[in-house]
């Protein structure tokens, strides 16, 4: 007989998910295999996500909660899976996240996580993460899930205007994530302002910052640093932010104005351009 691991599902998330989907396979009288071909995977697949060796993704989850008939306790769990597989300093931010009823945010660099592409997600997080890459895109990819929401946060973002030129991944990378910026435009719950460079100094030149608030609970001020992310509840470091902020948006283009720069950016310095071969024509 196989040695098959046994797990314990109070170590992890990912721990939990595997032990419980064995039991329910196993419930059920079905093979890894006979599992895989209900929901369109491979056996050898089914059983990496049951030794905790493999990440489920949420299509899997909710493949498996219609196969064995969990009533979506697969597609519950696995947004907590997801989450563990972000930095550990990074969770607790993340879960005030998902729980704020409204998220502040100025962005030196790059664009917020929740505004991310896939693929522009990848070329970020592959600069230091290159074993777990697919996992940490699909934390990041579950986040954005808090905008989905029949009531979801208010998201205000000020972006710097240097990261409308900063080529991450590529070309086409960049055009599509700018697409996906337009294409929240009018969007009832998420704002999105530009900051010029013609803006010169401004009230947050120390850097990127968020300030999380919540319907019953205080506001969250939340920086970071190379490796690890600050918050703060201080009322004084929360007044002085909440000024700077409403300074930010007071220094940064109408969302209107802002839509015409990202498009003309889109179109100017990440449009189709004729290869090295090609010729004008008179």
């Amino acid at each position: 007989m196989p040695n098959i691991r046994r797990l314990d599902p109070t170590a992890s998330p990912l721990d939990y998910f595997g032990s419980e989907l064995r039991r329910y396979r196993e419930s059920a009288g079905l093979s890894q295999k006979e599992l895989g071909d209900c929901i369109f995977c491979t056996g050898s697949l089914v059983g990496q996500i049951e030794t905790a060796h493999k990440v489920p993704t949420r299509e899997f989850a909710e493949r498996a909660d219609v196969a064995l008939m969990t009533d979506g306790f697969f597609s519950r769990l696995v947004g907590l899976v997801l989450r563990s597989q972000l930095p550990t300093w990074f969770q607790a931010y993340a879960e005030m996240e998902s729980n704020a009823s409204y998220i502040s945010t100025y962005q030196c660099q790059l664009v917020y996580g929740l505004l991310q592409t896939p693929d522009y997600a990848r070329a970020v997080l592959g600069v230091e993460q290159k074993e777990k890459l697919d996992e940490m895109v699909a934390a990041r990819m579950e986040r954005q899930r808090v905008l989905e929401r029949e009531q979801p946060p208010v998201l205000w973002t000020v972006l710097d205007e240097s990261a409308l030129y900063r080529e991450i991944g590529s070309r086409d990378i960049m055009r599509n994530q700018l697409a996906h910026l337009l294409s929240l435009v009018g969007k009832p719950w998420t704002h999105l302002q530009i900051l010029p460079f013609s803006a010169g100094q401004h009230s947050a030149m120390m850097g990127s910052f968020t300030l999380l608030r919540f319907d019953d609970d205080p506001d969250i001020h939340y920086s970071e640093s190379y490796d690890r992310g600050h918050m703060t509840a201080n009322p004084q470091v929360i007044r002085e932010r909440s000024v700077g902020y409403a300074r930010l948006q007071a220094d940064a283009l109408s969302e209107r104005e802002s839509a015409s720069l990202i498009a003309r950016v889109m179109e100017e310095r990440y449009g189709e351009q004729p290869g090295p071969g090609a010729c004008s024509v008179a």
